[in-house]
């Protein structure tokens, strides 16, 4: 027996990385509540700060310093982390319905998936129109534009924004000030605010209005009030740039390059599906508690909730000040304990940005007029949020803190005692073949999941040699789904790189402790994964076994048959050949980054896409392509895999540093002297270097001893087929696969590996 981390009994879920949700996780890495998982849903592994978006348009501020980092975030949170767009929710059944993957249990649900701006009903606009939400892709055609601009700031540019809000004004603000720095005459830089009121921003005092009305003539934005845009259409399109033609109610026409829609919020069409109490627009009705009016056990802050009792508008600081109440509430009723009401403030003070290096401040019926100083003030403050999620603290282990009665330990059993329940197993099992069943063609060569039995039973054809491989590894990432994925790319990998077909597969899960269903739930969520994976690769599931552990660990074996005059080797690179590495390096330091919260979250999404993609169609196109010799790059890093390449082969490679591929983000957690636990061992390969001294202080000299989860094939080829073959990979997804050395004869005395790098 042993007693290990509290088991997991209740799954709280969290939908949008909103700023309420944000407020949430870091408190609850702050306070953790043992016993309960919590998991994030989310469509972006980063979020924006509202405060600081018209400052970043501006160019004040970088993507960094106005985006909250969901990644460390959540890891210090504790919380699983899945890159997905909610579409549904089945309340009967508890489960939030996403886009790309499983369904996701909950015991309790909360939604801060923030507003979109209202459909577009306007003639043909929808195609042709940018929408402020989701920020994502405002801010993606905003980067675009720039470099546009940035390319020809001699061409006339004409910009129009359709809503004349707040957050319209201060985008037409915020742009004219950053482009007005780009164009190299400002009288060819045009801003068109189109408001279908008589008034800017209605929703606002008279005396903020003024304001903001004389400052935008002082700027030379040409104002269009009480024109409701009725049709956009394109016209034509010059060096790029593509020329659109807004038409209004009133007859007034006017031709312009880009169009911004920034105007009333709304909610996803989906929410008014799920059988949660709406409003009018869609937003989800809810309590003093924060709490759904029709589901308890549902919570929901930021724009996306209305509070019954005390409505305000769809601003981001209610979002903030929610942080703190809706994080009490959840605790509160996963605890079973009484909930407190929140009330929001009526009058709040609003600081609105000039674009200029200015700032405008407004409560109620004061108004002030621009000044620099206030537009410290609000830096200031817009910083010291972001401090909060940019500087996380470290906690203690969660082990340390007192489990409440509710939620008791278990002693639990090792050995075959650890095993997942037959029941748990036979569920999970039963869901997955009916989900992902084995091909009718390949039911009469196998005995595995359909028919269960001591051990699986595969036929071969005669002739033909079966190739075998193990690998098992625990979670590099809190999302099983994504982890099953990874994993079983990793272990069929073997198979590819011998050039051999995958045949079948059998399972090796740690599973961690938790009631039944919750087990259920991650087994489930990490087999769907890997059966994906092994169903699209053709090598099915046929069997394995499960146990419960303190992490949650996965691994495969696998099967494979190749021809024996098809098999490839290590031991078959010949001089004159060139060397293919088909993915970029890092993923070893970005991982070991990750863990200690170093990693950005973009560089993580970028290394995850990676380990995604699979070898096979990469074994394929380089057997076409007369492929000799073959591995895949992991755990040895690139120089020890290369090494057992040349030791079998009996030659000496040249490998040039600048042509390796690397991963974002890799270089710059090297630099700061993050290493995999693993990377100290593959350093000894080092010896191997013919010359060492000379090369050592190269950038990308660590990435040789890196190790991969996941990693490319590295392989040989006749140069002559070396070009071609690049095509058709990065043809083929492999968008960083590189020719990164050359194969000679092998020099006695000699070390076999030389590292070219630039003059």
């Amino acid at each position: 027996m042993q007693q290990d981390k509290e088991p997991i009994l209740k799954d709280l879920v969290l939908i949008g990385g909103g700023h309420s949700h944000a407020i949430v996780l870091r408190m609850f890495g702050m306070k953790p509540l043992p016993g309960v998982r919590l998991t994030l849903i989310t469509t972006n592994s980063d979020t924006p700060y509202s405060g600081m978006l018209p400052g970043h348009i501006a160019g004040f501020y970088c993507h960094d310093e106005c985006h909250i980092d969901l990644r460390p975030l959540a890891q210090f949170a504790q919380a699983q982390l899945y890159i997905d767009q909610v579409v549904g929710l089945d309340l009967k059944n508890n489960k939030v319905i996403c886009a790309n993957r499983p369904a996701v249990d909950f015991d309790v649900l909360s939604v801060d998936i923030g507003s979109t701006p209202a459909k577009i009903s306007v003639s043909e606009a929808a195609e042709y129109v940018i929408p402020a939400k989701p920020v994502s892709k405002l801010l993606q055609h905003w980067y675009q534009l720039l470099e546009i601009v940035g390319e020809n700031p001699q061409e006339p540019i004409s910009i129009a924004i359709a809503g004349g809000g707040a957050g319209g004004v201060e985008l037409a603000l915020s742009m004219q000030a950053h482009l007005r720095q780009i164009v190299q005459h400002s009288e060819t830089l045009k801003i068109h605010l189109f408001q279908r009121d008589r008034q800017l921003m209605p929703k606002h005092h008279q005396s903020v209005r003024q304001q903001v009305k004389q400052i935008l003539i002082k700027r030379g934005i040409k104002l269009h009030l009480g024109e409701t845009v009725s049709q956009v259409a394109p016209l034509t399109e010059k060096e790029n740039q593509e020329v659109l033609q807004i038409k209004c109610e009133s007859g007034l026409t006017v031709e312009c390059n880009k169009i911004f829609w920034v105007t009333q919020a709304a909610a996803p069409q989906w929410l008014q599906k799920t059988g949660l109490r709406t409003d009018e627009q869609g937003f989800i009705l809810v309590e003093d508690t924060l709490q759904s009016q029709t589901h308890p056990h549902v919570f929901a802050a930021g724009d996306i909730a209305t509070i019954v009792n005390h409505p305000r508008p769809k601003a981001g600081v209610f979002a903030v000040r929610q942080g703190k109440p809706l994080f009490e509430n959840l605790q509160r009723y996963l605890l079973d304990k009484s909930l407190k009401p929140y009330k929001p403030q009526k009058q709040y003070l609003s600081l609105i940005g000039t674009g200029d290096g200015k700032a405008i401040a407004t409560k109620g019926a004061f108004t002030s007029p621009p000044h620099k100083l206030l537009w410290r003030w609000k830096d200031w403050i817009d910083r010291r949020f972001m401090q909060r999620f940019q500087n996380l603290p470290e906690m203690k282990n969660n082990s340390q803190i007192s489990t409440p009665n509710s939620l008791n330990t278990q002693i639990r059993c090792a050995g075959c005692g650890s095993k997942v329940g037959s029941t748990v197993l036979q569920s999970v099992l039963y869901r997955i073949q009916q989900e992902q069943p084995i091909e009718e063609e390949r039911k009469d060569i196998i005995i595995g999941l359909d028919a269960p039995d001591d051990a699986a039973v595969v036929q071969i054809s005669t002739g033909q040699l079966m190739v075998q491989t193990l690998d098992y590894f625990p979670a590099l990432i809190n999302d099983p789904y994504i982890f099953g994925q990874i994993s079983a790319n990793h272990c069929l990998s073997d198979i590819f790189a011998m050039g051999a077909t995958p045949h079948s597969t059998l399972a090796i899960a740690s599973i961690p402790y938790a009631a039944p269903a919750k087990v259920a739930e991650t087994l489930y969520q990490l087999l769907s994964g890997a059966v994906k994976v092994v169903n699209q690769a053709g090598a099915p599931l046929i069997g394995g076994h499960t146990s419960e552990g303190a992490e949650l660990a996965f691994g495969l074996t696998c099967n494979g048959v190749v021809n024996p005059q098809k098999l490839l080797r290590k031991g078959g690179m010949q001089p004159g050949q060139v060397l293919i590495l088909t993915k970029a390096l890092g993923t070893g330091t970005l991982f070991a980054a990750d863990m200690r919260r170093q990693a950005k979250g973009l560089w993580i999404d970028a290394a995850v896409e990676s380990m995604m993609l699979s070898n096979q169609a990469a074994a394929i196109c380089l057997l076409q392509h007369e492929v000799t010799a073959c591995t895949d790059v992991t755990g040895f890093g690139l120089l020890g895999h290369l090494i057992e390449m040349v030791q079998a082969s009996g030659v000496a490679v040249e490998l040039q540093l600048d042509a390796i591929p690397v991963l974002a983000g890799a270089t710059n957690t090297l630099e700061a002297g993050i290493f995999s636990s693993l990377h100290l061992e593959n350093l000894q390969a080092s010896s191997y270097i013919d010359n060492l001294m000379a090369v050592e202080s190269h950038l990308k000299y660590p990435l040789l001893f890196d190790p991969q989860t996941s990693g490319g094939l590295l392989a040989a080829i006749p140069e002559t087929q070396a070009n071609q073959c690049l095509v058709e990979l990065q043809a083929l997804g492999y968008k960083q696969c590189s020719i990164i050395g050359s194969i000679k004869p092998r020099v006695v005395q000699q070390q076999p590996i030389i590292l070219g790098v630039a003059d």
